[in-house]
């Protein structure tokens, strides 16, 4: 497992519908080491707070396996790294094979997966396609966040070590699946709800699935 694109980026404000919107979306590859601080990276920054950003999502990774995927569908084989408004473009990693609460190092950060990504509308303004995000739900190649474990230095090349895993965790695959497809399977809903290293937003969620499925 590697790091094969750092990319950071600033808010800016652009036009969509109308209007002025300033979103932190656009991301570019940047060479050589960055930090990794508690809510970002060195040179990165979310635009609304309310929804973005935080602890548990400082970092935004999205496998680099997904662009071929990407390329097809939108028939252009020329993405850049950080398209997705990723921090970190991995190799090696997936949605069905990480796990909630996974202990990464990378460079000398640690970093803790946390949740799958929901996209709002501003992944539309990225590529120009408000339909973008419902293909990208529908896709189910959502990426996921991470919590800032450690503060470090990374950079594009560095290896990806898993360091903690909790075996019975569920995969960041099964919370979306179980958020977006199936949510009236009760024993999944059960293990999400009581997921200690899933965000309280979610498991409240999950909580209210389960009261709802059993009335």
């Amino acid at each position: 497992m590697k790091l094969t694109s750092v990319n950071v980026g600033f808010p800016r404000e652009v036009t969509w519908d109308g209007g002025r919107v300033a979103t932190g979306i656009f991301k570019r590859p940047v060479s050589g080491p960055v930090r990794v601080q508690r809510l970002n990276l060195v040179g990165d920054k979310q635009a609304d707070l309310s929804v973005h950003g935080g602890p548990d999502k400082a970092v935004y990774a999205y496998p680099a396996e997904h662009y071929a995927y990407w390329g097809r569908e939108l028939e252009d084989d020329e993405l850049p790294w950080g398209m997705f408004g990723e921090n970190l473009t991995t190799e090696g990693l997936d949605e069905g094979a990480v796990r909630i609460g996974d202990r990464l190092r990378v460079g000398t950060a640690e970093l803790s997966v946390t949740q799958p990504r929901v996209p709002c509308y501003k992944l539309g303004i990225r590529f120009g396609r408000p339909e973008m995000v419902k293909r990208f739900l529908n896709s189910r190649r959502t990426g996921f966040y991470l919590a800032v474990a450690q503060e470090g230095e990374i950079d594009s090349g560095d290896r990806i070590e898993l360091v903690a895993r909790d075996a019975n965790s569920l995969t960041v695959a099964d919370i979306f699946r179980l958020y977006a497809f199936q949510k009236n399977d009760r024993e999944m809903l059960q293990r999400a709800a009581q997921l200690e290293a899933l965000p309280g937003t979610w498991r409240s969620y999950f909580l209210e699935q389960l009261q709802r499925s059993s009335r």
